[in-house]
């Protein structure tokens, strides 16, 4: 199984990358494989209880590939990870076959909730460099998932994710020109609110002002 999944690994690795000259080349240099080759083992350690060992593994890979994989994460064999600094896939973690993950990206939690805390990325999925995916939910299968994008809720399939926080903009290629109203621009939100407070606040002051010039001529 273990032989297996290397080789899946290697497959994806040849095929994702144009740079990628022949097999043996991956197999020694690509980092993304050694990080998955290292949690496969840290996986079977953590699952026939041995936790301890299985934390200093994956610490012991992180330092070498600069990816940090928790052990009882579930990863299919057939992931690329390519150029992997400072990935982090968290514990409840899930992921398919087929599934590109690119430097800086994050598979986290949104906080101290328990259970299934961490994403679900279906098969064929592509999660590009920096983005922040935080949730038990899932991505849908091939959906792709923009640059320093933060998904902080579900992802059809064959979806386009973008911006912060994420949102839908391309479904099976098709643009998505009806933006609902929770998609609306936080800073321009923020700069209607800081308009409405200030036209309360002049509000006010005139009222003040009318009071004391009342009082004046009295």
């Amino acid at each position: 199984m273990f032989f297996k999944r290397l080789r899946a690994d290697i497959n994806a690795a040849k095929q994702n990358d144009p740079a990628a000259r022949s097999k043996f080349e991956i197999l020694l240099t690509y980092s993304g494989v050694h990080a998955l080759s290292w949690h496969r083992w840290a996986n079977f350690l953590y699952r026939i209880k041995l936790k301890l060992l299985a934390r200093m593994t994956s610490q012991f890979a992180k330092w070498l590939t600069g990816i940090e994989i928790h052990p009882a994460a579930k990863i299919a064999g057939g992931v690329f990870i390519d150029h992997g600094t400072g990935v982090v896939i968290g514990e409840t973690a899930e992921i398919e076959e087929g599934v590109v993950i690119y430097q800086g990206v994050t598979l986290g939690g949104t906080g101290k909730e328990k259970g299934k805390r961490h994403p679900t990325i279906k098969r064929g999925a592509m999660i590009s460099a920096g983005a922040r995916v935080l949730g038990g939910f899932t991505v849908g299968e091939y959906a792709k998932i923009g640059a320093g994008a933060v998904v902080l809720k579900e992802v059809p399939p064959y979806a386009t994710v973008v911006g912060v926080p994420g949102i839908v903009v391309r479904i099976n290629g098709e643009k998505i020109s009806d933006l609902k109203q929770e998609q609306r621009d936080p800073l321009h939100d923020e700069i209607c609110h800081l308009r409405e407070m200030m036209f309360n606040l002049e509000k006010k002051v005139e009222q003040l002002e009318n009071k004391e010039n009342n009082h004046e001529n009295l």
